[in-house]
């Protein structure tokens, strides 16, 4: 047996009767080269997509990106199914999107169309007979079509008002029919053009979370200005580093929910935290007289600080690092603009 085969026995159904395809009665040979030729023959025709990527593209891409309605993606078959990918990933990367099943278009759901959308058909041939009726139902309501197909000169290229021609590729299934290689590059176009328009919104982690707040990959992506107890406008837990511990607690008394005090320079910048296990220490060691002491005095200066902008993951690992339950969070300038709990990553189970 060579390299390129691998045999694996295969059991007699119940009832003793052999295996009803390919090989012996007991076992069957699996050509791994070509599994191999499969996945190296998708990946040529993928870069052989970069040609793709000019005037027409830049077009479809401006389109999108100016879009004021959705952009409604359709294909049929192996096609419809890319078509509903490439949709999804438009939807979550700041470009509103639906799929539209081209047979379902005349059973109602061409109430779905507006205007001012811009529909993408995704069909490697541009002749299928679904596609060609969808193409006439999308013209009639004057909205505009881009095409993304193999041949330039079929019915739906001539009817687009952008075509995204990929060029006939050789299907990589061993009958040489199976959709395989196209499709892969419908999908490797489809997301070229999704991302190109997200790159062109400036579309950020903070957009990207908010459109993810279920998954994992959401938690992971959020930030500390998501995560932190205190929200933009609210009044914080600061004291001056010439407030006396009794101005510090007449200060932030009435503050929210929260574990310390940071202390601001005259400049309103942190130089320093007071946490209540400080304060429980410092009441213990000194009465009453802790009260006049001043909070610059008590703190603890210069300590760990988080940007608003970064991951709260971070955030987790300055906690188990350092052993520390809050976390004043500062802008650019160094200057207070919330504070993060570790009970607030507890809740949003964040792993750092």
């Amino acid at each position: 047996m060579t390299l390129n085969e691998h045999t694996v026995s295969q059991p007699r159904p119940a009832g003793g009767a052999p295996p009803a395809v390919g090989g012996s009665a007991t076992s069957v040979e699996f050509d791994l080269e070509y599994a191999r030729r499969v996945i190296q023959a998708e990946a040529e025709a993928i870069a052989a997509m970069v040609p793709i990527v000019n005037g027409a593209f830049a077009q479809a891409v401006a389109l999108l990106y100016h879009c004021r309605g959705s952009c409604i993606v359709s294909g049929i078959g192996k096609a419809g199914i890319i078509g509903q990918k490439i949709s999804a990933t438009l939807a979550s990367t700041g470009t509103p999107s639906h799929f539209l099943h081209p047979a379902e278009a005349v059973h109602g759901d061409l109430g779905r169309l507006r205007r001012d959308d811009i529909v993408i058909v995704l069909s490697y041939g541009g002749e299928t007979d679904e596609i060609v009726r969808l193409i006439n139902l999308v013209k009639q309501l004057q909205i505009t079509l881009i095409a993304l197909t193999s041949d330039g000169d079929s019915t739906l290229s001539r009817h687009s008002d952008v075509v995204l021609c990929m060029g006939r590729v050789n299907e990589a299934c061993p009958l040489g029919v199976a959709p395989s290689v196209s499709t892969t590059c419908m999908l490797a176009v489809g997301d070229a053009l999704a991302f190109t328009v997200m790159k062109a919104r400036r579309f950020r982690v903070e957009d990207y979370v908010r459109f993810h707040p279920g998954g994992s990959l959401g938690v992971k992506l959020m930030t500390v200005a998501q995560s932190m107890m205190f929200r933009p406008g609210e009044k914080l837990p600061l004291a001056a580093t010439d407030d006396s511990i009794r101005q510090m607690l007449e200060k932030t008394c009435a503050v929210k929910r929260h574990g310390a005090v940071m202390i601001v320079d005259a400049r309103g910048r942190l130089a320093g935290i007071i946490t209540d296990a400080d304060l429980r220490r410092l009441l213990t060691g000194r009465g009453a007289a802790a009260f006049d002491l001043q909070a610059g005095a008590v703190m603890t200066a210069d300590c760990k600080r988080i940007r608003a902008d970064a991951l709260a993951c971070e955030a987790t690992a300055l906690f188990h690092k350092y052993r520390i339950d809050e976390l004043p969070v500062v802008d650019a300038d160094d200057r207070p603009v919330g504070l993060i709990d570790v009970q607030d990553i507890v809740t949003i189970k964040v792993v750092g």
